[in-house]
């Protein structure tokens, strides 16, 4: 017997979706359908029977590689179908007819779609169907029929059953598609833990659910067994309204696994839809919970008529608007309400639960910005909770990635503000734009202080960074000195082609920011600033990389103020001797003599007059070791105070000179910015 559906089948499969990640989706609905059957024989739960069997290829005995790429212990044998039978009312003739006709009336009442063995034939090849039931007449009947996508239905069979026959269905979903094989679970366990989730709504509600069997050759699984591991404690329930339309809550603590998170779950005829995961959206929502001695996750299911209508017939999402700026009218309801509405009452359902971890997200924030980011202390009170209530085990990398969202939204909508706070609203008090004006000012205010909170924090990282790079290494070394070159101001650049905030002058000196023109690691005939063309010796400035120097000149006005020279050298360099290709105080010299020689002008090109008596100073950093002392002491240099540098005026060179050790340059750095780092609490010790 043939027996076509009353519709266009084959066009009706391809306009019904389903995602290769719900891949187990048909045979989940198959296993409700069984639920609904066992209701509608007046069954009580109790001895309701669902037995759900996962078929193999026997005789496929390797692990083919495009069927492992996904990892796990997946059994040599694949997947190549399910089985699922039950003891419910069975294919009699009413629902014979019903699943003849599709878009069907017959399961309205439980949220029926009739569409649910679409699925089947998205996913398998076919479904071959046999049942034991009892017609109106009270006789034992079998129908049989295979359903497949090409034909519909085909094979029907109706014939007497033995009399003493016990109702029962089998349903063979046979031919399991490659792509939704290679992304569906493989082992039993897991298909029984995400079976429980989909239904997890029949053993949470009253009355239970039917016994449901997992078998696998010799593994079997009981869900109430699954049920009762997974479960923390006995389900409560809750509820909220939204524009006249009930939402009905079932708070669940499941027991802590490695893949499981908090959710909110959206159910529709008491099957799971959509789940969206919850954890960081609640203060203190992170992690794991406890309940006296057990850990749990929880997990939020939601019902509704309102979501029974709204869900596609897929049975994969809601045909609802995400966003509430979106609606049409007053009388809709957006996701986002239903989403708000829900985590208000888990964040009641679980405040006893969530009040330790919100301390130590607090605590956790509050010490990070403390020690290691500043900038954000002004602005922490304008963050809202909820957004801050991060897992404390997280990365500095990752916190410091929520700060600084928060800081961009606030900026963001400082921004917006901005254009409009200037000017009063039509019909505003004055008093009203007052405060609004003032609100205004105060924000802004505050990301000022953050801005310059995290000016002063770089400065005490750069000085970390800098007292390390003077250390001898673990490899019994010195740092070379072009890293610490490059930590000053990048080598090979000048002030046209790097960022003021690239350059960490104030090192040496804070009125080293205010320049005419800079230049790191550069040829002396490449700068604008000298004329000087001599080529007969270009590893003077720029071609040793050892010996290089950082050149700066001061000043926008006529004539030029003063010409820098700054010098570094290796730390602990000890082959200071006479020469100025060995004596860093006369190679600094040397080059000022150069570039004085070769007519200095300023960034723009005027001409400086008498520019050999431009003013200079030198800086020379290096070590005070045995032979710069030495020249120290030949140059007649004064020691300083604290006995790690040395200075002289050289009259025949109109030039200020310093020789500063390195523990002198960071020691006087962290002086000069001691007052703003104590002010943000930042250690300099």
């Amino acid at each position: 017997m043939n027996t076509n559906m009353e519709t266009n089948l084959p066009g009706r499969l391809r306009n019904t979706s389903l995602p290769i990640g719900n891949a187990l989706l048909p045979v989940f609905e198959a296993v409700v359908n069984s639920v609904h059957a066992i209701e509608e024989a007046g069954i009580p739960s109790k001895d309701g029977r669902i037995f759900l069997t996962i078929l193999r290829d026997a005789q496929q005995a390797f692990k083919f590689e495009d069927e492992t790429k996904k990892g796990g212990s997946e059994p040599a044998e694949r997947i190549v179908g399910f089985r699922i039978t039950d003891n419910g009312i069975g294919f009699n003739d009413a629902n014979m007819e019903s699943f003849r006709t599709l878009d069907g009336e017959h399961k309205a009442d439980k949220g029926g779609r009739g569409v649910g063995r679409l699925l089947w034939l998205k996913a398998f090849k076919r479904a071959n169907v046999s049942s034991l039931f009892r017609n109106d007449e009270g006789e034992m009947k079998s129908r049989s029929f295979v359903f497949n996508a090409v034909e519909g239905i085909v094979d029907e069979t109706l014939e007497d059953a033995a009399v003493d026959a016990r109702n029962s269905t089998t349903v063979d979903l046979d031919g399991f598609e490659k792509e939704y094989r290679k992304n569906s679970l493989k082992t039993a366990p897991s298909i029984a833990n995400s079976l429980l989730e989909h239904c997890l709504w029949y053993f949470v509600r009253a009355g239970g659910a039917p016994k449901i069997i997992v078998q696998d050759g010799s593994d079997v699984i009981e869900l109430d067994t699954v049920y009762e591991h997974h479960m923390v404690s006995s389900a409560a329930t809750d509820s909220f309204t939204i524009k006249d339309q009930e939402f009905v809550l079932t708070h669940v603590k499941m027991r802590a696994t490695a893949s499981r998170s908090h959710a909110i779950a959206l159910c529709a005829a008491s099957r799971l839809v959509k789940e969206e995961n919850i954890a960081g959206k609640i203060p203190g929502l992170y992690g794991r919970l406890k309940d006296n001695a057990s850990e749990f996750v929880y997990m939020c299911y939601v019902a509704s008529d309102f979501l029974d209508k709204a869900v596609r017939s897929e049975r994969t999402d809601f045909d609802i608007l995400e966003d509430t700026r979106k609606l049409l009218s007053d009388h809709e309801i957006a996701l986002d309400e239903i989403r708000d509405a829900v985590i208000a009452k888990a964040s009641e359902h679980l405040s006893k639960y969530l009040a330790e971890n919100r301390k130590r997200s607090k605590e956790r924030v509050e010490n990070f910005v403390a020690k290691k980011a500043p900038r954000y202390r002004p602005i922490l009170g304008r963050i809202p909770e909820e957004k801050l209530g991060i897992d404390p085990g997280i990365s500095d990398k990752e916190l410091e990635l929520t700060l600084h969202k928060q800081l961009a939204d606030i900026e963001g909508q400082l921004l917006a503000e901005g254009h409009d706070v200037m000017s009063p609203k039509e019909g505003e008090q004055r008093e009203d734009y007052q405060k609004r004006l003032q609100d205004y000012l105060k924000t802004v205010q505050d990301i000022k202080k953050s801005d310059l909170a995290n000016y002063v924090f770089h400065r005490k990282v750069v000085l970390d960074l800098l007292g390390k790079a003077i250390q001898k290494g673990e490899n019994g070394k010195y740092a070379r000195e072009d890293l610490i070159h490059n930590l000053i101001m990048p080598m090979g650049t000048d002030s046209n082609g790097v960022e003021p905030t690239g350059c960490n002058l104030w090192l040496i000196d804070e009125r080293l920011a205010f320049h005419d023109y800079l230049a790191s690691d550069k040829t002396l005939t490449s700068m604008p600033i000298t004329g000087c063309a001599d080529r007969q010796e270009p590893d003077i400035c720029a071609l040793n990389v050892f010996d290089n120097p950082i050149l700066v000149s001061e000043g926008d006005r006529v004539p030029l103020a003063s010409i820098v020279i700054v010098e570094i050298k290796r730390p602990m360099r000890n082959d200071a001797a006479q020469g100025e290709e060995k004596d860093p105080i006369e190679q600094a010299l040397d080059y000022l003599e150069r570039i004085r020689q070769g007519k200095v002008t300023t960034a723009s090109g005027r001409l400086i007059p008498r520019s050999e008596d431009v003013p200079g100073f030198c800086y020379v950093l290096c070590d005070i070791t045995s032979t710069v002392e030495k020249r120290c002491q030949v140059h007649d240099a004064i020691r300083t105070s604290d006995g790690l540098g040395y200075f002289f005026y050289h009259k025949n060179f109109k030039a200020y000179l310093e020789v500063m050790s390195f523990d002198r340059l960071v020691n006087a750095a962290k002086e000069r910015n001691r007052a703003f780092f104590d002010r943000l609490g930042l250690p300099t010790t």
